[in-house]
């Protein structure tokens, strides 16, 4: 290809990822949070602090990201504009370099969801089938956990239910990092596990189930408004298994939504305040998603979750007997190497419902 065509065509497309990203909103809300956290009152809220800190820093990268390819492009126009064939060979080197920069960028373009910028909340419940059904939850969360530790995130448990014998009931943790929500939206659902059982004296074939929960992090008050004559609050004393660390006071909190009837407890705070808060987050977390899923504007529209058909709607099966597959239900996409997609090879999966999504979506 001609290089000024090259670049001419390079440029319109940077300029449409610019226009549909609505970098120049961004810049504006870059501003507004440069105001706030020059405040030298700032730090007297530490919790505040540190969460306009992150959001200046993620928003400042995300522009910058752009900006500076802009620029690389545009550089390289004019210098192709002085018509100096001496220099032709290290532009087109530049840029081809941008064009790899811009291939590697562009998948930000499937992230438009409102909260895709947003920290992940991640609940793993185990479903019916006892022990078994306890190890698949945990063996989901070691896959998540790798897949936090490719991608760069930071994981922070936040609730944890052990089995009796072996696995978790439930465990709920944070995963912080650039597109975290937008990443895992796809893996909300019901997770199908078809083996032989290690729990089993015959060795029987078994299938498990576990229910994931993606929730993009609201721990602003002011993006989900809960009305508070809308909530039940109960507190209560820490469970533990005795000895010194069981908590003597009542610092558990548990946090209802009445028109919902969603149930928020946390109790792994000594802080009845912290806890309170932690509930609330997830809380909130929890409305957001469900607006998302029922379409909903205002929370007064919502329905409560339906636990019934929510176990029902499997989105990916894992079969590690008599064969090795791992299938998503709705893209299709499947896997013969399941021991990659449970050690948190989860990319292909991630990218085929993004793709997937964004079709649904036009």
């Amino acid at each position: 290809m001609d290089i000024e065509k090259q670049a001419d065509e390079l440029a319109a497309a940077i300029a449409d990822a610019v226009q549909r990203l609505k970098i120049a909103d961004l810049e504006r809300s870059l501003s507004a949070l440069q105001q706030q956290t020059a405040d030298p009152n700032l730090w007297a809220d530490q919790a505040r602090a540190q969460s306009l800190m992150k959001q200046q820093s993620d928003t400042e990268a995300r522009i910058s990201m752009w900006r500076q390819l802009e620029q690389s492009v545009n550089d390289v126009k004019e210098l192709l504009a002085a018509h100096d064939s001496s220099l032709e060979a290290d532009l087109k080197k530049q840029l081809d370099e941008a064009q790899k920069r811009y291939d590697r960028q562009k998948t930000e373009l499937l992230f438009s969801g409102p909260y895709d910028n947003h920290a992940a909340i991640v609940s793993i419940h185990a479903g019916a089938g006892g022990t078994d059904a306890q190890d698949w939850a945990q063996m989901l969360l070691r896959m998540y956990i790798r897949y936090a530790e490719q991608s760069g995130f930071v994981v922070a448990t936040i609730e944890q239910s052990d089995g009796e014998e072996a696995g978790i009931k439930s465990v709920t943790f944070e995963l912080s990092g650039l597109f975290a929500y937008g990443k895992l939206k796809g893996e909300h659902g019901v997770h199908r596990l078809v083996r032989l059982s290690p729990f089993n004296a015959d060795n029987l074939r078994q299938t498990s189930f576990a229910k994931v929960e993606i929730m993009p992090k609201i721990d602003q008050p002011d993006d989900i408004a809960i009305d508070e004559k809308d909530l039940k609050i109960d507190v209560y004393r820490s469970g533990g298994k005795g000895g010194q660390s069981v908590n003597t006071t009542d610092s558990a909190v548990r946090i209802t939504h009445i028109p919902t009837g969603i149930t928020v407890a946390i109790q792994n705070e000594r802080s009845q305040l912290q806890n309170k808060e932690t509930a609330m987050t997830i809380l909130r977390s929890r409305l957001a998603q469900l607006q998302l899923e029922q379409h909903a504007d205002d929370l007064r529209q919502l329905k409560g979750p339906n636990e019934q058909a929510a176990w029902g709607n499997q989105i990916r099966s894992y079969v590690l007997h008599p064969y090795k597959q791992v299938k998503d239900l709705r893209t299709r996409y499947e896997t013969s190497d399941a021991d990659a997609t449970l050690d948190g090879q989860l990319e292909p999966f991630i990218q085929s419902y993004l793709e997937f999504n964004l079709g649904v979506e036009d």
